[in-house]
C-alpha cells in the first residue's frame, strides 16, 4: 500500500517498522527469466551489493527503492522514472544498471531528496535546513499570490502558443514582451496582485527570470503527461511517428499514442517532441526506446505503429517498423490511410497531362509547351498579381503533402474564371517582361481550350469523390474497419462514375464552354487528324472516342488501379478478420471462426485457457447482441466499444472487448502527428527559432493537448514546481485546491 494512504496518525510509525526491517532482498531467490530480442535475462542479486536500496519483490518479479517508497513526495510526478521505484516496480533487465544509476542521479534528484528525509527523519532536532527554510507566514502568502499570478499568465500564453520574452525585458524598455506587459498589466488591475510584484517582492524572489519561466513550463508539461500516462496504464496502446525540420533546420521526431481509454473512446494524445541528430531507422528506434523507458512505458504493450510510409520508416530490412517488431511481433504496421491516398492523388496530377498528350498528339498540339501542365503554372504562381491584401479569395496553392489542396484549387479556378481570364490577359498587355507576357499569352491559348476545360471538369469530379475520404481518415476516432470500408465506398463510386458519369460529366463541360465563349466541337462524332499513326488512319479517331475512351475512361482506370495498389491492406488476413466485429446491418459480418483467429494471432493477449473461452464467450455475446435493441444502430466499432463500456458488458464479454480494444488501437492515419507540425509552426518562429528543445516540447504538450491541461489544478503545478528544486521560500500544499486554470485571486 502506498505510504501516503496511511492513516496520518500512524504514517510515522509505518515508516520507523520499514526503516527497522531494511529493504527486502531475497538473495537466493530463483529469479525468473525474461526473453529479449534472443536473449534471456534476470535480476542479478549482485546488483543488491552495487544499490544498496533495492528491494526485490517475487510476487510482481520487480525491484523498487525503500527510500524512495517511504518519503518520494508525490508532487514529483513525472521526473526521474515517476512512480516506477516507489510505486509501479520496474523489471526492464536489459538495461537495468544504467536505470539505477539515473534513478539515484545527482545530488538534487528525487532518490537523494528522499534519502535527505531519511536522515532528518532518524534525526528530527539536527534539522538545520527546516530552521533557515521557515518564513513569516506573510511572506509565504505573498510568495504564493505572486507565483499563481505568474503561472496564470504563463498558462494563457501557453494555450495561445506565443512568445514569452521580449527583445527588451530591461526596466526601460516600453514593451517588455507578453509575459511582463500581461504580468504587470494583471497586477495594475488586481490590487492583491500588485502587493507582491517588483518593488515589493524580493529582489531575489521576483519569480521572473527565464529559468523560472521554463521551470513552471515544464511543471506544466510533466503534470499533462503524467496524466496522459495514467491514463493509458497497463493498457495496450499504438504508436505514430514521424520527422519533419522545424524553422531552424533541426530534424524533429513526433511522438503520438493511440489507445482506447477506461470510456472506450479510441483517444490520440501528443507525447513529445524528440531531436534527433539524423533520421535512420536506428537512430529513431533508439530516441524511442529511451522514451518509453522514460515515461514507464512498456514496448511489450504496443500493439500497433503508424507511419507516413517514407523509406527509412517503412523498409522491410532496416525500416523502424522492422526494428520495433524484431522486439515485438505484435506491433502491426498500418501504413497511413491518408498518405495513401495523397499520393493516388499526387501521382493524378502530375501524370494526367502526360496521359492526354500521349494519347492524341493533334497539330495544333504542336505549340503546346513541354513545361508543366497549365493547371499547376495556375496554381503555382506563376502570374504574380502582387500581395492581394483586399482579395476576397484567392486561388489555393496545392502541395503534395497537403491532404485535399489539388481538390479545393480546382474549385476556386472553376468558381474565379472570368477572374482569373482577366488577370492573365492583363499581365500579357501591360506586362513589361517578355518571358512573362509569353507565359501569359500561352496560358490564355490553353485554357480557352475545350481540351483543357474538360480534364478540368474531369479532375473536379474524381477529387470530389476522393477529398471526403482523406477528410474522413484525418479524424482522430477513425478506426480501421470504417476505413476500409470508407475505400471501398471510393472505389464503387469511381466505378459507377465510369459506368454511367460520361453523360453528366459532358452536359457539364458543353454548357461552361458556351457561358465563357470558349470553342468546342461541333459534332463530337466528328474525326480529328492524329499526329504520328500510319498514313493508312489519317483520318484518325472520333472527338467521342478521344475524350471518352483515351481521356475519360483511362483516367479512371489509372486512379482505380493506383486505389488497389495502394491499399494492399484490405488483404492482410488480420484486417479480413477484424472486419467481423463490425456492428453495422445488425452484426451481419460476425464470424466466430475469424474471430478466434484473431487471439491466435496474439498470444500474448489470449492465452491457451482464453481462446477456448473465446469461443462460448462469442456465442453468448451475439445472442445478446441480437435480442439487445440498444446495440441494433449500431454503426462502428468505436460506437460499440462505448456502449458496451455505457451497459457494462465489457465486464460480462471482457475477451470480446479485448478483441474490439485490439481493433481500436491500430492506427488508419498520422493526421494527428502532422497537426503537432502546424503547431511546432505556430510556436516555433522565425523570432523564436533558437528556442531550446526541452522548452519547445514542454510548450507544444499544453498547447496540443489544451483539453488535458485545463483540468489541471494550478495548485498541483506549483507543488511540482517547488519539489523540482530547493526554492528560496517553501510553499505548504494546499488540502484541496478548486481552482483549475484560473487565478486563484479575483479580478
Amino acid at each position: 500500500m502506498p505510504i501516503e494512504k496511511y492513516d496520518a496518525n500512524i504514517k510515522d510509525e509505518v515508516r520507523r517498522s520499514y526503516v527497522a526491517k531494511g529493504p527486502c532482498q531475497p538473495r537466493t531467490h530463483n529469479f525468473p527469466k525474461k526473453k529479449y530480442g534472443n536473449q534471456y535475462r534476470c535480476f542479478n542479486p549482485s546488483w543488491f551489493d552495487s544499490f544498496p536500496l533495492l528491494e526485490y519483490s517475487v510476487e510482481k518479479d520487480s525491484v523498487f527503492c525503500l527510500w524512495c517508497y517511504l518519503f518520494k513526495p508525490t508532487t514529483y510526478g513525472l521526473q526521474s522514472g515517476r512512480d516506477v521505484f516507489s510505486k509501479l516496480g520496474y523489471n526492464n533487465w536489459k538495461n537495468a544498471i544504467s536505470i539505477f544509476r539515473d534513478h539515484e542521479g545527482n545530488v538534487t534528484s528525487i532518490h537523494n531528496f528522499a534519502a535527505d528525509k531519511l536522515e532528518l527523519f532518524k534525526n528530527p532536532r539536527q534539522s538545520v535546513t527546516q530552521k533557515f527554510s521557515q518564513h513569516s507566514s506573510e511572506m509565504e502568502v505573498a510568495y504564493r499570490v505572486r507565483l499563481m499570478a505568474v503561472l496564470d499568465i504563463m498558462r494563457f500564453l501557453l494555450r495561445q502558443g506565443l512568445a514569452f520574452r521580449g527583445h527588451d525585458e530591461s526596466s526601460s524598455s516600453k514593451n517588455k514582451g507578453k509575459f511582463l506587459e500581461l504580468l504587470y498589466w494583471y497586477g495594475a488591475r488586481v490590487d492583491k496582485i500588485a502587493k507582491t510584484l517588483k518593488a515589493n517582492a524580493p529582489g531575489n524572489n521576483q519569480m521572473t527570470a527565464p529559468k523560472i519561466q521554463k521551470d513552471l513550463v515544464h511543471s506544466c508539461a510533466e503534470k499533462v503527461r503524467s496524466l496522459i500516462i495514467e491514463d493509458i496504464g497497463n493498457r495496450i496502446f499504438s504508436l505514430m511517428v514521424d520527422e519533419a525540420r522545424d524553422i531552424s533546420v533541426k530534424e524533429q521526431m513526433v511522438i503520438v499514442l493511440r489507445y482506447v481509454d477506461s470510456r472506450g473512446q479510441v483517444i490520440e494524445r501528443f507525447l513529445c517532441v524528440e531531436h534527433v541528430t539524423d533520421t535512420s531507422s536506428h537512430t529513431l528506434k533508439e530516441a524511442i526506446d529511451n522514451l518509453f523507458e522514460k515515461y514507464g512505458l512498456s514496448l511489450s504493450r504496443l500493439r500497433g505503429q503508424g507511419y507516413d510510409g517514407a523509406s527509412n520508416m517503412r523498409g522491410e530490412f532496416n525500416g523502424l517498423k522492422s526494428l520495433i517488431l524484431k522486439d515485438n511481433p505484435y506491433a502491426r504496421y498500418v501504413h497511413c490511410f491518408a498518405h495513401q491516398l495523397q499520393l493516388v492523388v499526387v501521382g493524378l496530377a502530375k501524370n494526367i497531362v502526360n496521359l492526354v498528350e500521349a494519347s492524341c498528339k493533334r497539330k495544333d498540339a504542336l505549340r503546346q509547351s513541354q513545361h508543366e501542365n497549365t493547371v499547376t503554372r495556375i496554381e503555382k504562381g506563376v502570374i504574380s498579381t502582387g500581395k492581394g491584401c483586399n482579395q476576397e479569395t484567392s486561388l489555393a496553392r496545392p502541395g503534395d503533402t497537403c491532404w485535399g489542396s489539388h481538390y479545393y484549387t480546382i474549385l476556386r479556378l472553376q468558381m474565379m474564371w472570368p477572374a482569373v481570364m482577366d488577370v492573365v490577359g492583363n499581365v500579357h498587355d501591360d506586362g513589361t517582361n517578355p518571358d512573362q507576357q509569353g507565359v501569359a499569352l500561352g496560358l490564355i491559348d490553353r485554357m480557352e481550350r475545350f481540351e483543357f476545360v474538360f480534364i478540368l471538369f474531369l479532375m473536379k469530379k474524381v477529387l470530389g469523390i476522393t477529398n471526403g475520404l482523406s477528410q474522413a481518415l484525418q479524424e482522430k476516432n477513425q478506426n480501421i474497419v470504417n476505413a476500409l470500408d470508407m475505400v471501398e465506398g471510393v472505389k464503387f463510386k469511381l466505378q459507377s462514375l465510369r459506368d454511367d458519369g460520361w453523360d453528366e460529366l459532358l452536359a457539364n463541360v458543353s454548357k461552361f464552354c458556351v457561358e465563357n465563349d470558349i470553342e468546342m466541337p461541333n459534332n463530337m462524332e466528328e474525326r480529328l487528324l492524329v499526329r504520328g499513326r500510319p498514313r493508312r488512319e489519317k483520318q484518325g479517331t472520333t472527338y467521342l472516342h478521344y475524350y471518352r475512351v483515351e481521356v475519360f475512361y483511362s483516367v479512371l482506370d489509372m486512379i482505380m488501379q493506383d486505389m488497389n495498389s495502394h491499399f494492399l491492406e484490405s488483404t492482410i488476413e488480420l484486417l479480413s478478420c477484424i472486419s467481423c466485429l463490425d456492428p453495422k446491418q445488425s452484426f451481419s459480418r460476425f464470424d466466430a471462426v475469424k474471430l478466434v483467429r484473431i487471439a491466435e494471432l496474439y498470444p500474448e493477449d489470449f492465452s491457451e485457457l482464453d481462446r477456448m473461452a473465446l469461443v462460448d464467450q462469442l456465442e453468448m455475446y451475439i445472442y445478446d447482441m441480437g435480442k439487445n435493441v440498444d446495440f441494433s444502430s449500431l454503426r462502428s466499432i468505436g460506437e460499440l466499444a462505448i456502449k458496451l463500456v455505457e451497459t457494462e458488458k465489457h465486464l460480462r464479454y471482457p475477451l470480446v472487448y479485448r478483441l474490439i480494444e485490439l481493433a481500436l488501437v491500430l492506427p488508419v492515419s498520422t493526421a494527428s502527428v502532422e497537426r503537432v507540425f502546424s503547431a511546432m509552426n505556430i510556436n516555433k518562429t522565425d523570432l523564436r527559432n533558437k528556442m531550446e528543445e526541452d522548452f519547445l516540447t514542454d510548450c507544444l504538450v499544453c498547447y496540443i493537448e489544451k483539453y488535458i491541461f485545463n483540468k489541471i489544478d494550478n495548485e498541483d503545478i506549483l507543488q511540482y514546481f517547488q519539489n523540482m528544486r530547493t526554492r528560496r521560500i517553501q510553499l505548504a500544499p494546499l488540502g484541496h485546491s478548486s481552482n483549475k486554470s484560473g487565478s486563484s485571486v479575483g479580478m
